[in-house]
């Protein structure tokens, strides 16, 4: 039967062996990227096939605009896409509007001015509510495209007026369902967290997107700046609401029946990040929970399918499934500590832990590094940088896509909470008093344990003489801790006001000229007249004593959040260091005497340095208290000491530099080096002794009690304001 150590290194080696085969797959993937010959030369062939194109033979696209609550950003888009450089009469656009705030009317004034003005386009409103969400909408905007091509930007999405004549001219090959385009990023240098997902989602489409286009891999539609072909999409049977991550799951329906997909990595749509960490996190967990639900749907099929390769079969479960890596690092990132503490031998010989840490390395950082440098080159120190803050986004993220994950596989239903966007675009924009800004999630404790737990990993580091794995556990934790800050200082506390009774209409806000006839310059005034007048009227519907009432609740709701957190930080505080101090710090102090013992050369020296030891010692007690054993009893040990301290006494008493003298020594040194063996096994045990365990249970209370008190305080809060 494996004891404890053993139990638990299986598992944290097994772990490794798992994410070590994902990591590998980033090299496979960024390989095929830099010599993808397939998608180099057709995509060439293709696209001058495509530029002879003329407006007689051009096809007729429809553009579907999926919109919900989005006031801040729905004009600039609705006015990109009705300056795309594209014949009218060939151009349909659908806004397809599932909006139940002011954004509604918003865009119902906007349609019906560019009607007069003579542009092609419908604002499709579904007053049943949002039945299957995002898909369930491009699904009835299907029913009426007229397209025989399917052009689709989310809300934050912001088109040039070349993107349909560059991109449909690839179609001309009739295995083509899908053109996909690289995202590109508004506001990429506002924040370190928006150059970390900048940087994530650059890596993924040109490493990842680049390396399966046009060639037998399977590749992801990623949810806007794309084109669809409406037969390819019928083909594959529609939009399927079953799952977060509808674009994935018609992607690989499509491919399943032997359509093509097409990256262009040189055509890019300009969207804006989430500026808020509630928000990116919203988007990942989507993005996680929404891929786990396509495995679950789609694995068995592509897996058994047989006239799939295996090297598709293989790329296809490490997309689909990629995610588990989040989980199974939070597993590592628990179970390496425990081991420190076992003191359990993780290495044959003593380089080995250099070597791993350097293999850790040169497999994380200096690959990305190294493809950041190819990709970028001379902008390639802008890129690192943003890559060190990746690193730190990476993994504090994982905790909220560890819930995802789990979410799906045991089928937990949800909403398709939409990432919310401010219209933000340079660092002089600001957000935090806007509508749709999150609030506090339940979340932000578990990454908060993670911070305190990566601290006190760090801890048994040092004090279990493996002070080589500092650094890789501080980076760890570092991104535990910046993901809790920002979701703590980016949360709302702001209460959510009854839409029926602002009744704001933007119909007066608006210009009496068509979008299609406004410049850039005119389209951002009219953004933040919008924007003015949608705050100005809530404000007068709220009225100044109620936004007073509002406010002094917030502040002491934020008070209430920032006195818990700090609280039971305090306390894990208080009680590691009570832990240390009372349990820890004697076994390590005695086991430094003992040291010093071993080396002594005259018993009465020896003798010195073992009375402190059985003072600082216990008289009794085993602290393997699960299953103890002789060796690990301090009575025992204690009578032993005692038994030493006499030898010296004897020994004192014979002639130095005798036989017998010397022979004594060598004795008495032996059994200080079982002594120390003995203090070695114990002190694991110490760490999870009973009384730890009740404290680090009180802690756990503390933190239920805290978010209690912070739901609780919530509700108040948003009872006495409403």
């Amino acid at each position: 039967m494996l004891g404890l150590g053993a139990f638990l290194y299986v598992i944290f080696i097994s772990v490794a062996w798992i994410m070590t085969l994902y990591t590998l797959n980033f090299y496979y993937l960024s390989y095929q990227s830099q010599h993808n010959i397939i998608h180099q030369k057709r995509r060439g062939k293709i696209n001058l096939q495509g530029d002879s194109a003329t407006h007689d033979n051009l096809p007729v696209v429809t553009v579907q605009l999926p919109i919900y609550n989005e006031k801040y950003v729905a004009a600039r888009l609705i006015d990109a896409v009705c300056l795309l450089d594209y014949p009218k009469d060939k151009l349909e656009i659908q806004i397809l509007d599932d909006s139940d705030d002011e954004t509604f009317e918003l865009i119902k004034s906007m349609v019906g001015q560019l009607k007069l003005g003579g542009v092609n386009i419908h604002h499709i409103h579904r007053s049943s509510g949002r039945p299957g969400y995002k898909a369930g909408a491009l699904k009835a905007g299907m029913k009426y495209a007229k397209g025989e091509f399917i052009a689709i930007f989310d809300a934050d999405f912001v088109p040039a007026p070349c993107f349909l004549k560059k991109t449909i001219g690839y179609f001309v090959d009739p295995k083509i369902g899908l053109v996909q385009c690289k995202w590109g990023h508004l506001n990429e240098n506002y924040s370190s967290l928006t150059e970390a997902q900048a940087i994530s989602l650059d890596l993924h489409f040109l490493i990842e997107q680049k390396a399966k286009s046009l060639t037998h891999l399977f590749m992801n539609f990623n949810g806007a700046a794309g084109i669809w072909r409406t037969s390819c999409i019928i083909d594959a049977g529609g939009w399927h609401t079953a799952t977060l991550v509808e674009d994935l799951d018609l992607s690989y329906r499509a491919q399943l029946k032997g359509w093509k997909s097409i990256f262009l990595e040189d055509i890019v749509v300009e969207g804006e990040l989430p500026v808020q960490m509630n928000a990116a996190k919203r988007q990942q967990f989507r993005w996680a929970k929404g891929s786990i639900q396509v495995a679950l749907k789609l694995l068995i099929d592509i897996l058994l399918e047989k006239k799939i390769s295996i090297d598709t079969k293989i790329q296809a479960f490490i997309q689909l499934t990629r995610h588990v890596v989040h989980p199974l690092f939070l597993i590592q990132y628990l179970v390496f500590p425990i081991l420190l503490a076992l003191n359990y031998k993780l290495y044959a010989v003593n380089w080995a832990p250099i070597t791993g840490i350097l293999i850790y390395v040169l497999m994380g950082p200096a690959t990305y590094l190294y493809m950041i440098r190819k990709i970028w080159g001379e902008r390639w120190k802008d890129k690192a940088r943003q890559y060190l803050f990746l690193i730190f986004f990476a993994a504090g993220i994982s905790v909220n896509n560890t819930i995802a994950v789990f979410d799906a596989i045991f089928g937990g239903k949800s909403e398709f909470l939409r990432t919310p966007k401010f219209g933000v675009v340079t660092k002089d924009d600001d957000w935090r008093d806007k509508a749709y800004v999150l609030p506090f999630t339940k979340t932000i404790l578990l990454e908060v344990f993670f911070g305190v737990y990566g601290c006190i990993a760090i801890f048994v580091s040092i004090f279990s003489r493996n002070p080589v794995f500092v650094p890789i556990i501080a980076i760890q934790t570092a991104g535990f801790i910046y993901i809790a800050y920002l979701s703590i200082v980016h949360s709302s506390l702001k209460n959510k006001i009854d839409r029926k009774q602002i009744g704001v209409s933007c119909s007066d806000s608006m210009p009496t000229q068509p979008a299609i006839m406004r410049t850039a310059q005119t389209h951002t005034l009219l953004s933040d007249r919008i924007n003015t007048t949608v705050r100005a009227k809530t404000l007068l519907t709220s009225g100044p004593d109620h936004r007073n009432k509002q406010s002094d609740m917030r502040t002491k709701y934020y008070r209430l959040i920032i006195i818990g957190i700090l609280g039971f930080l305090s306390l894990g505080g208080a009680l590691v260091y009570f832990g240390y101090q009372n349990a820890i710090y004697p076994l390590d102090k005695a086991m430094g005497y003992l040291a010093r013992a071993e080396t002594a050369q005259t018993p009465e020296t020896i003798a010195d340095y073992l009375r402190p030891v059985k003072q600082l010692l216990p008289m009794e007690g085993n602290p393997v208290w699960s299953f103890p054993n002789p060796r690990t009893d301090f009575g025992l040990i204690q009578n032993d000491l005692d038994a030493m301290l006499l030898r010296t006494v004897s020994i004192s008493s014979v002639e130095p530099n005798s036989a017998a003298y010397n022979t004594g020594l060598e004795d008495l040194h032996g059994s200080i080096k079982i002594i120390e063996s003995n203090l070695e096994e114990t002190t694991p045990y110490v760490y999870v002794s009973f009384t730890n365990i009740l404290l680090g249970g009180l802690w756990v209370g503390v933190i239920m009690l805290v978010f209690a008190a912070m739901r609780r305080g919530r509700a108040k809060f948003e009872y006495e304001t409403s």
